[in-house]
């Protein structure tokens, strides 16, 4: 993947600040409770490292899948290079599986094997990770909303599973504190369960970024907002069919316009220009219009 330095509009450079954020926190939380697992004797913990370290790899994958799908078009990719956006987030969700079995494993592994309790300040840190981490999430989250970044979207949902196993790993934890002796594998357990809620985040990641990579129609909101304002257009009797589909963080809108049948063809083609012109102009996360002029049959 060649990376050429070229100059990132608003939103491009929003995205991507926002996952090189993201990356230097995950090295942080992956050292943090890694040490903090290994010296408090808590695979919950150690485990929740495993999936940070992941993170690691993922948000470094957003962050060069950002910069490479920001690449304008070309003579060879018209439509610009957004497409590379879901087939980043496809590797992140495989890093999540990959977290996900190693965690089912090592938990299988270790509730079988007798080891000491966890200590109690493996628990104070596993608060601060998931104040940390939910506030991480709905930060990217917020940003993947804004930039309309579907890799982005992917990271903030890591920093949430992250919480969630943060979360369990807690109740393992306190479970083993309170029990004593006999329970020091409610730790593991705990594990066990995170590797189940980060299979089925993946999944949530997953979804529509293959629908992104289809073409499948999921925009209705913006469908129905660009059709508003294209009627407002001097000239446009109405909208016909009108079709969206997402590269990277642009849309591409092709639709009908219902004219007067009587009008020359100039007349047809500067009111599309219209059309076109105000439609991107009113929704800067378009890239671009392709409109075909319909007669009214009136």
């Amino acid at each position: 993947m060649c990376l050429k330095f070229f100059r990132l509009n608003e939103t491009q450079h929003k995205a991507l600040s926002t996952s090189i954020v993201s990356f230097v926190v995950n090295i942080l939380f992956a050292i943090i409770k890694g040490l903090a697992g290994i010296f408090g004797n808590s695979y919950a913990l150690i485990a929740d490292a495993i999936e940070s370290l992941t993170d690691v790899f993922a948000s470094l994958l957003v962050v060069l899948g950002i910069r490479y799908s920001s690449r304008p078009a070309d003579e060879n990719h018209p439509y610009g290079h957004g497409k590379a956006e879901p087939l980043i987030t496809f590797a992140v969700v495989g890093f999540l599986l990959i977290s996900a079995t190693i965690i089912f494993y090592q938990s299988i592994i270790n509730i079988r094997t007798p080891h000491e309790t966890p200590e109690t300040y493996t628990l104070y840190i596993l608060l601060a990770v998931i104040v940390a981490k939910e506030t991480l999430f709905r930060f990217i989250q917020k940003k993947g909303e804004e930039t309309h970044s579907t890799s982005l979207k992917a990271d903030a949902w890591h920093h949430r599973s992250d919480a969630i196993s943060s979360a369990v790993a807690v109740i393992g934890i306190s479970v083993a504190l309170i029990f004593g002796k006999g329970y020091e594998s409610a730790d593991d357990w705990a594990a066990l369960l995170t590797s189940v809620f980060i299979l089925g985040n993946a999944y949530l990641i997953f979804r529509p970024a293959l629908g992104e990579i289809m073409d499948e129609h999921t925009y209705l909101e913006l469908e129905e907002k660009i059709r508003t304002e294209a009627k407002r257009m001097n000239g446009v009797w109405d909208t016909e069919k009108l079709y969206i589909r997402k590269h990277g963080m642009l849309y591409y809108v092709d639709m009908h316009l219902i004219v007067n049948g009587t009008l020359s063809v100039s007349e047809g083609h500067r009111i599309a220009h219209d059309v076109k012109d105000h439609v991107m102009q009113t929704f800067p996360e378009i890239g671009n219009v392709l409109i075909h002029v319909e007669p009214n049959s009136f």
